[in-house]
């Protein structure tokens, strides 16, 4: 159970929602709610989980807001809730979302006792140079810290779309969204990991993890090798495109001069990766119009990945952009089919299939 003080401030309007989410992801919370807190926010807005006591002894705390007042309450052991009392009694993890004005945060004082709860073993969640961060970074601080299968291993995913440039203007693309990138980069930071993502043309940044956005195959392709060499495993989700324009005009061609284009094969990420990295697990997708197995199998091999994710792309309602997908998680000694679900609930799918598969690599 995590027990989650909420106190005074403006970040405590985004507390339901940060409530809400650490619920969604399969999570006991209980919220107490400071008397300063009640003039932002009620305990209606919680759906039942506000207690003056915790029900049990939590396995994790956590405050958010949490004012210059709390930030020096924790950091000189001074109790002023049970939430605080628990805190001294030493449950870890515990985790502390600032929300402070910029001024206050320069202070010595704040800086100080800042320095104090780091050095005491708090997560400290920061967030822009003034104010709290947002709901989404303090909920992926608290999944990503709190331990699991996932713990001590760093995970980079590639997600949505590639986009090769024709002109100044116009490029040819594909209509991947992300989304299922997106939710692997999620669940496995609930899981453990750290995660970075190298996001293809990507319009909303996941909390919580490191960002690097690219456009192009080429893009991609030299941020993922930097990246794989301190990964454990890297999951290509990402749309990446096969063709790219032979050459690129570097101005905008007029309607009037016609536009004639000639591709040639992009660079095959994968493979150069696992040519670069042959001890990193790798986990491919395989978007297929029709049955996805075979192609799944054959890529396994050509590419030299541990797993490989394929998906019939034409059927209606989990293709790109949709919320839902259906797959087939095909490994050398096993095959595992995921009818149509959630993208989360496929993530999950995936990354357990790829956890099983490191740790039974990790007895060898």
């Amino acid at each position: 159970m995590i027990l989650f003080s909420v106190g005074p401030g403006p970040g405590a309007l985004s507390a339901p929602g940060i409530s809400r989410e650490l619920r969604e992801a399969d999570l006991d919370v209980e919220v107490i709610l400071t008397p300063g807190a009640r003039a932002f926010v009620g305990p209606a807005a919680f759906a039942g989980a506000v207690t003056t006591e915790p029900s049990t002894t939590p396995s994790a705390l956590l405050f958010a807001p949490a004012a210059s007042g709390t930030v020096a309450r924790l950091a000189r052991s001074l109790n002023g809730s049970s939430a605080d009392t628990i805190y001294a009694g030493s449950v870890r993890p515990a985790f502390v979302a600032p929300d402070l004005d910029a001024a206050t945060a320069r202070h010595p004082a704040i800086r100080r006792n800042v320095a104090i709860l780091r050095e005491d073993g708090f997560r400290v969640i920061e967030g822009p140079s003034e104010g709290m961060a947002s709901a989404g970074e303090v909920v992926a601080a608290v999944l990503g810290g709190r331990g699991g299968p996932l713990a001590g291993r760093r995970v980079v995913v590639t997600a949505g779309g590639t986009r090769e440039s024709m002109d100044s203007v116009r490029f040819v693309g594909n209509r991947s969204s992300g989304k299922m990138g997106l939710a692997v980069a999620r669940e496995a930071l609930r899981l453990g990991a750290e995660v970075y993502v190298v996001a293809a043309n990507v319009e909303r940044k996941e909390p919580g993890v490191g960002w690097f956005p690219v456009e192009s195959v080429r893009e991609m392709k030299d941020t993922v090798l930097e990246l794989a060499g301190e990964a454990d495993a890297l999951v290509m989700a990402a749309a990446v495109s096969d063709f790219t324009p032979a050459e690129r005009v570097s101005e905008k061609v007029r309607r009037r001069d016609g536009l004639r284009v000639e591709f040639v094969p992009t660079d095959d990420i994968l493979a150069e990766v696992r040519r670069a990295h042959p001890g990193l697990f790798l986990v491919g997708f395989a978007a297929t119009h029709g049955d996805p197995v075979a192609d799944a199998r054959e890529k396994l091999t050509s590419k030299g990945a541990n797993i490989i994710v394929g998906n019939d792309i034409s059927q209606a309602g989990i293709g790109f952009g949709s919320e839902e997908n259906e797959v087939h998680v095909v490994g050398e000694d096993e095959e595992r089919f995921v009818p149509r679900a959630s993208k989360t609930d496929v993530a999950r799918v995936i990354l357990d299939t790829m956890i099983s598969e490191m740790n039974e690599e990790g007895r060898e």
